[in-house]
């Protein structure tokens, strides 16, 4: 008998695991009604992956848009058809840079840098994947967009393979900027494993891994969620009276001169009720929690 229930589970994702094969695995052990992610990470990309179940689901789409941070493994000297380890050698060249080389090159992609997004992404053209297009051997055109990187740190350097963290904006691929910086330092170089550390306010170190999770009864397993308002804790709170927060729940708007903008909203016992938004002086109800 599938279940509804309400929370966020922080899944440390294996490697090899699709992120579909870990929200349907997670669904599983918790015998969820309703489940989904904030956010694709490749099979061979390990770490977190925030799976939301019944009411959080309303509330993912915003983490697509959250920034990301990562622990990226550069392997210079050969770049890939994919820009990662999935594919096949195009070139080998002599790595002949040095460490001081590396941070010269890091500190040259900090910032709002142009990136062209890889061939083989799940980015649509014409309606279908841009990865099928690559596996039928097909070059399409892909306009550059601006990305941010605002933190990109060196903490290995064992040449040829380098490790660094970084904190980026939605939208950048780590395997492209692998390959940027392989180019920049005249040598070329793929991405050779990828830990996602942290999306949006959530870190990896309250994560569980799927094993851990399995080795819990259901009630434990329940009690690891965390609550749906979290997907919204970066913005302000507001408290409203009851007969307010009745309406609201309702669908119906409700005069509030507040500040212009989205709000978290709570009844008077504090009760999460779901996201709303005040324009010109009238709170509208924006994505509300279906048990409010």
């Amino acid at each position: 008998m599938k279940r509804k229930i309400d929370g966020v589970l922080l899944i440390d994702k294996p490697y090899g695991w699709s992120s579909n094969k870990a929200l349907m695995k997670t669904r599983w052990l918790l015998q969820a009604q309703k489940a989904g992610h904030t956010g694709v990470l490749d099979p061979l990309a390990t770490g977190l992956l925030p799976i939301c179940f019944g009411e959080a689901t309303k509330y993912a789409q915003r983490w697509l848009d959250a920034d990301k941070g990562y622990l990226a493994t550069i392997s210079l000297g050969q770049t890939m058809t994919t820009g990662d380890l999935e594919g096949e050698v195009l070139e080998i060249k002599p790595v002949t840079c040095t460490e001081a080389d590396v941070h010269r090159v890091l500190s040259q992609f900090l910032g709002q840098i142009s990136q062209v997004p890889p061939l083989y992404s799940a980015l649509k053209h014409q309606g279908k994947p841009l990865y099928e297009y690559a596996r039928a051997g097909q070059e399409i055109e892909r306009q550059a967009r601006t990305i941010t990187i605002y933190e990109l740190q060196l903490i290995s350097c064992q040449l040829p393979v380098l490790e660094v963290a970084v904190r980026c904006s939605k939208g950048a691929y780590i395997r492209t900027l692998a390959e940027d910086i392989g180019k920049a330092l005249g040598c070329g170089a793929h991405l050779s494993a990828l830990r996602r550390t942290g999306t949006g306010g959530f870190d990896l170190s309250s994560s569980y891994t799927i094993e851990a999770v399995e080795a819990l009864d259901m009630d434990a397993r329940e009690a690891l969620l965390l609550p749906v308002d979290l997907l919204l804790g970066d913005l302000p709170q507001l408290i409203l009276p009851a007969a307010e927060s009745i309406k609201l729940s309702h669908g119906q708007a409700v005069r509030h001169n507040g500040q212009p903008g989205q709000q978290r909203v709570y009844n008077p016992e504090g009760k999460f009720i779901g996201l709303g938004e005040i324009r010109e002086g009238t709170l509208y109800p924006a994505r509300m929690m279906g048990n409010a």
